[in-house]
Formats: C-alpha cells, sequence, structure tokens
C-alpha cells in the first residue's frame, strides 16, 4: 500500500505527534463537517456549542502531552503545520477568557474549556486507544452532530468508518494500483528491487513522482530537511527548564558547547560519534517537548532520531549533497511505511518499540542508502535496528514526552548508526527478515499490558518520584 514520504514526515509543533498534532487534526475535521453541512438536523436548528471528550491513552496522558490545549487549538482554527509556537500562550489565553472559539469561515461558538473538555478515564472506545468524541449543539443544548475520531499515530486521524477500511485492507492485503512499485512488506519491496535494477530510495521515488513531478518532490524533500535541521539549530540554542512540572533541565546545549570546544582543540574523545549523535537527538527532542516546531519521523516522540543520524553524516562524512539528502529521506521512508501498514508507529498502540524502534530502523535504511548499500543490505539495517528496539515500552513519567523520552532518541541515533555498520559490512543475507521482525513488533504490542503503552499506569511512570 502506497504511503507518501509526506505523510510520515509531517512538519508540526509538539510534543506528541498522537496526543498533540492527532487532536488538532481531529478538531480540524469536526470543523469542516460542520461547514459542510451534510448532516441530518433540524431546520430551525444551528450549532452554537462545541464540546470534546478524550478516552484511553489521550485522556490519561493527555495534559503532559498537551492535547487540551491541541483541541482548543483545534477548534479555533488553528493547524499543526501552521500555527505559531510563539502565540500559542495568548490564543489559549483569549479562548479561556471568552470561553468562545472563533474559526474562519465559522460563526463563533461557545466552548469553555473547564466543562466542555472532558478527560474520560473510565470509558474507552473500541477503535483505538486514541480516541476523541466531538460534538456540536443548538442553543437548546440539543446535539446536532457527533463525530468520533481516532489519532492513530504520527499525526494521522481517522474516523471510525476509516479506521475499519484500514483494518479489512490489511486483512485482504489490498494493494494500491496507482504506483509502480506497490510494496506491502519488506520482501515485496526486494523482489521489486532485484526486477528492476533499482535502489530502495529509486523505487520510492518512483512511487512518489506518480503524484508529484520531480521538482516539486525535491522542493518538498529539502523543505522536510531544512525544518528538521531548524529544529536541531534550535534545540541546540535552548536554555533552562523544560515545561510541565518534572523541571527536567535542557542538556543539548551544553553538550554540543563542550563537543565543539573538544573538536576546536583537538582534544581526544573517544566517544565522539555516539556524543554528537545524541547532542543532535536532544536538541530535537527538547525543542519538542518544549512545544516547539518539529518534524514527526515517524512520531514526534521519536523525531530526533532521523534528523540526528542525517546532521552527523552532513557534518563529519560528507553527505551533503541535496541528491544524498533525498535518497536518505525516501529510502527510510520506504522502511516507514511498511512498519506502519504491517504493525503500528503507535506508542498508545504497541509501546515505545513502534515510535523509537520504527525511527531507529528508518535511520539506519536510510543511512545504508546512502552510504552505497544494496536493498538487501538497506533491509537488513532496518531490521537490526528495529530487532533491538522489540518489546520497549511506552511509560512517560508524568505524561509528558521528556523522561525517558529525550535519551531514548539519543541512543535509538547510536544504534541506527551501529546497525547501518554492520549491514554494510555483511552481504545483506541475514537470519531475521525484517517482515518477520515488524510482525513480533506487532504481535508483542498486541500483548503487551496497557499500562505500559503510554498510558503512564506502569514502568518509570509509577516507579519514579516526581520530583
Amino acid at each position: 500500500m502506497f504511503l507518501s514520504v509526506f505523510e510520515l514526515y509531517k512538519i508540526g509543533i509538539g510534543p506528541s505527534s498522537s496526543h498533540t498534532m492527532g487532536p488538532m487534526v481531529g478538531a480540524a475535521r469536526f470543523l469542516k463537517e460542520i461547514a459542510q453541512g451534510d448532516w441530518p438536523r433540524p431546520s430551525d436548528s444551528r450549532v452554537t456549542r462545541l464540546s470534546v471528550s478524550l478516552h484511553g491513552s489521550l485522556a490519561f496522558t493527555g495534559v503532559g502531552h498537551a492535547t487540551d490545549r491541541a483541541v482548543i487549538l483545534g477548534l479555533d482554527g488553528h493547524h499543526p503545520d501552521t500555527v505559531d509556537p510563539d502565540a500559542i500562550a495568548a490564543i489559549l489565553a483569549r479562548i479561556r477568557k471568552d470561553r468562545t472559539v472563533a474559526p474562519p469561515g465559522h460563526p463563533r461558538y461557545s466552548f469553555d474549556p473547564d466543562i466542555d473538555l472532558v478527560f474520560d478515564r473510565k470509558n474507552s472506545l473500541p477503535g483505538h486507544a486514541n480516541g476523541m468524541a466531538f460534538v456540536a449543539r443548538d442553543s437548546d443544548g440539543r446535539q446536532l452532530l457527533r463525530r468520533v475520531y481516532y489519532s492513530i499515530g504520527g499525526g494521522f486521524v481517522a474516523s471510525e468508518e476509516e479506521l475499519e477500511r484500514l483494518k479489512a485492507d490489511h486483512q485482504a492485503g489490498a494493494k494500491s494500483g496507482d504506483v509502480p512499485y506497490p510494496f506491502r512488506n519488506a520482501s515485496e519491496m526486494l523482489r521489486m528491487a532485484r526486477n528492476s535494477g533499482l535502489s530502495i530510495a529509486a523505487l520510492k521515488r518512483a512511487n512518489e513522482e506518480t503524484h508529484l513531478s520531480r521538482s516539486a518532490l525535491d522542493a518538498k524533500l529539502d523543505a522536510i530537511w531544512a525544518a528538521m535541521d531548524g529544529c536541531i539549530e534550535r534545540g541546540l540554542r535552548g536554555e533552562g527548564t523544560l515545561p510541565g512540572g518534572l523541571d527536567v533541565k535542557r542538556r543539548a546545549r551544553s553538550i554540543h558547547e563542550r563537543l565543539e570546544a573538544d573538536w576546536q582543540t583537538n582534544r581526544p574523545n573517544p566517544m565522539l560519534a555516539n556524543d554528537w549523535l545524541a547532542a543532535y537527538a536532544m536538541a530535537v527532542n527538547e525543542e519538542n517537548a518544549a512545544g516547539g516546531r518539529v518534524v514527526t519521523a515517524p512520531t514526534n516522540g521519536a523525531a530526533g532520531v532521523v534528523p540526528a543520524v542525517m546532521k552527523y553524516m552532513v557534518r563529519f562524512h560528507e553527505i551533503a549533497k541535496p541528491e544524498d539528502i533525498r535518497d536518505f529521506l525516501l529510502a527510510s521512508a520506504a522502511i516507514g511505511g511498511i512498519i506502519k501498514n504491517n504493525a503500528s508507529i503507535s506508542g498508545a498502540e504497541v509501546g515505545c518499540q513502534g515510535e523509537v524502534g520504527s525511527a531507529a530502523a528508518m535511520a539506519a535504511a536510510g543511512l545504508a542508502q546512502v552510504l552505497g548499500g544494496t536493498p538487501e543490505q538497506v533491509e537488513n539495517a532496518a531490521e537490526i535496528a528495529l530487532e533491538h528496539h522489540l518489546g520497549m515500552t511506552c511509560d512517560p513519567i508524568g505524561g509528558l514526552v521528556q523522561v525517558p523520552c529525550i535519551e531514548r532518541n539519543a541512543l535509538a541515533a547510536v544504534k541506527a548508526v551501529t546497525a547501518a555498520s554492520l549491514a554494510l559490512k555483511g552481504d545483506g543475507k541475514h537470519f531475521v527478515p525484517l517482515d518477520a521482525c515488524i510482525e513480533t513488533m506487532r504481535q508483542t504490542g498486541h500483548d503487551m499490558n496497557e499500562k505500559y503503552k503510554e498510558t503512564s499506569l506502569g514502568g518509570l511512570a509509577v516507579n519514579v518520584p516526581e520530583c
């Protein structure tokens, strides 16, 4: 099934793709349905009030993930890729004061966040762990429209009907017939690469160019890298304590400054590669935790891994040509799409193995691609990286995307480089196929206790005091 590189790499805001970007997108979809008016209602009725209930993981960790802010912003007509992070506080203050939202193209609606936004921790919705129900009422309090959406990871949002279709398509093994290389899994990808003589990046490019011209595709890929690089640079300048109450200090800047000092004076550092990768990854995830501009890769919680590996290679190994950057993103997205279609990239669904594990696999594949790896070596790199994240739980302390999330990105970046290096030293033949590893992740996530899947009800979230 075809999944565009720009569905995996989305420019948005922190701290979470599933808990921040997804709910904002869901609110926008609800506003669109209200505006279209293609739903039954009394002829004398008019929508005057909105309300939202959050369920499952969104209810348990929504405050720490800024889900409440995201819903409010979304109902006011703001979008993850365009909202100004520096303006958010003023927007929220105005809405809380006026108890109304005013989305463009709509009348002003009553919406009191203290009353109309409910974290329902008792009742889950059946489709997915990240459920949200939007309701529109008239001035008499009559319910005119109710829609349920699910935030399924990486900023993706599906209605109840869409979620059922996705499940049915997966069970039926549906193909996408509008691209030249409609690989559903790694086995098909490798077979198509052998038959065509193309690299993984070239296969993905051919698919993308059925929807975009080459110049448009390149421009959008360049914009994704520019946003990633900009996030690293902002993170390396950031200081102080991250919001949320854990008093986690930002460390990327101080680590980076020590590395730069060592670099300038040629002081030996046996951990040089690891330290640079960690600094870059932590810079991104600290910026994400602060609610800044970030690119899902494939999620916000795992957003630091791919940019860190790319930045390290650009600075130290001359992988700086635009075509190298584009090939990295294309090959990594090919792997990310396979993982999403056959398992999940959602921490609420399969734990952190689906977020940081997927990111490491994507980064390893992209690196192996630009270092000249064969399709088999690229697939092997992804498998090695993912295999060594299997079983990783999602247990953020305080429901915040900070501990252990920030350091996990640093370690995953190191693992991704190691995985690519190991794969490139072999001939592509290996014992565990990537498809088997992905299926193992899916099964492990299915069997994993819910308290270890982004609910902050188990693991580090309950065994480390918040002080």
